[in-house]
């Protein structure tokens, strides 16, 4: 079956062959340090690592973002206004032609390493700042790295801003961090923000050191890619059954497998083979169905005006294209390393690996029968649900059938997904390691819970 679907299990050797090179180890130890730095946040209380948890496989602790403002805790006991969706994970991200849940950074070749077409992003960036052949950005995690300290809800936070956002926004204006730059004469304020982040790198003598003088945001940008090459981790039992090690599968896992390329059809979407990269994604955009559930809009609550007349619901692809058709599609989720994940879907709708499969088998079932609380989402994502009849009115026909396995072809299935896609490197004690003490900025400031 593996070989029918061109299945190698060598994919993880494979990244510096695509590269065109080795990695560089010093680059990517300067970037671990600004993944955990403060110092391209402008609202001085978050970094990545605050929402790409090492105790989760870098992915989010939360079953739905939160950014700024938070308790400065990463873990399950984080705190603070949430964003819009779950944040996913970096580990193998290095292989993702498609970037995000509703796919608006990608690789418009259809491979992340290959940028003779450009990389499309949403404006003010568009197909132009990331474009064909710019040997600036050989790989979209490249291009990529230059977008979050733009991120208000993330990383730039709310303070004095008073243009170019919905004016229901400023309450979150805290008067902490610094002040956010205003629209410039482009009336966007993305290149503003990066330079006050290259500033802030160049105020500091020993990342200056590191990277050898003067720092531009290319070169803090290449450096966060370079780190996020170091975490591929694609040597899960299944990868090692296919190079011939037929004792790296339990039996069950074995026929979670047949099942799952053959019975239950998850492959139909979540494809291994060609610009799949074996990740377990077609990295294409589907109405699967997913409950829709938001936050209360607030302080302390929400930060994210969600889409529909009750601000309950989020659209999706169609933020990106506008078009009504690409409504509640969201990018195929890969499935590696589904083991150290706390929630499922871009919402954390689900919170058992178990419910989730469930969803995929009998989606209209699902829909109707969703209840939040039993679902086990956090407390406050429970009072907010969409009504149901929108999302399964143009649920992808893929889903449309029920798909009925016996109890036993069920535990198999998800015994497949949760132990043949994990990697072990990915677990807490494995990621936690990359947690550094000091940080060139000062002392790490985030407290990391499941890590020692």
């Amino acid at each position: 079956m593996l070989h029918e679907q061109g299945f190698t299990g060598r994919v993880e050797e494979s990244l510096e062959r695509r590269l065109g090179r080795k990695l560089d180890p010093k680059l990517a130890d300067v970037g671990r340090l600004l993944f955990f730095d403060r110092i391209s946040n402008l609202h001085n209380d978050n970094t990545c690592a605050g929402c790409h948890a090492p105790t989760n496989g870098f992915g989010d602790s939360q079953p739905m973002a939160i950014g700024i403002q938070s308790n400065l805790l990463v873990g399950p006991h984080r705190l603070g206004p949430r964003n819009q969706r779950r944040t996913p994970t970096v580990v193998n991200v290095a292989f993702y032609p498609r970037l995000m849940w509703n796919g608006r950074f990608a690789a418009l070749s259809g491979d992340p390493f290959n940028n003779a077409l450009g990389y499309q992003f949403p404006l003010p960036e568009g197909v132009s700042k990331f474009g064909p052949n710019n040997s600036r950005y050989p790989h979209l995690l490249v291009a990529q790295a230059h977008m979050p300290p733009t991120e208000l809800n993330e990383a730039a936070g709310f303070t004095g801003v008073l243009d170019g956002i919905n004016p229901r926004l400023q309450v979150f204006d805290d008067g902490k961090g610094m002040r956010v730059p205003g629209l410039d004469a482009s009336g966007w304020r993305n290149d503003a923000i990066r330079d006050v982040v290259v500033q802030r790198l160049n105020a500091v003598p020993e990342y200056v050191q590191k990277f050898g003088g003067p720092v531009d945001i290319d070169m803090f940008a290449k450096a966060i890619a370079e780190f996020e090459f170091t975490l591929v981790r694609a040597n899960a039992p299944l990868d090692r059954f296919a190079r011939g090690d037929t004792g790296a599968m339990t039996v069950s896992q074995k026929h979670g497998a047949l099942l799952f390329f053959g019975k239950a059809n998850c492959v139909a979407c979540h494809g291994v083979r060609g610009e799949s990269n074996e990740m377990f994604s077609d990295f294409r955009m589907h109405n699967i169905g997913v409950p829709q559930i938001a936050p209360a809009f607030g302080p302390g609550k929400g930060n994210t005006i969600f889409d529909g007349p009750d601000e309950n619901e989020d659209f999706g692809l169609e933020q990106v294209t506008g078009e009504i058709g690409d409504r509640y599609k969201f990018r195929t989720s890969p499935l590696r390393n589904l083991a150290v994940q706390p929630a499922f879907f871009h919402n954390g709708a689900f919170v058992r690996l178990e419910d989730a499969v469930r969803h995929h088998l009998d989606v209209i079932a699902s829909l109707k029968n969703y209840d939040a609380a039993k679902a086990g989402v956090a407390p406050d994502l429970v009072g907010r649900t969409a009504p149901v009849d929108k999302v399964s009115a143009t649920l992808d026909p893929k889903l449309g059938k029920a798909v009925a396995l016996t109890e036993q072809e069920f535990a198999d299935l998800v015994d497949f997904l949760r132990n043949g896609l994990l990697d072990e490197r990915v677990k807490p004690g494995e990621m936690c390691k990359l947690v550094p003490d000091k940080l060139p900025s000062g002392p790490q400031f985030l407290k990391f819970e499941g890590c020692r």
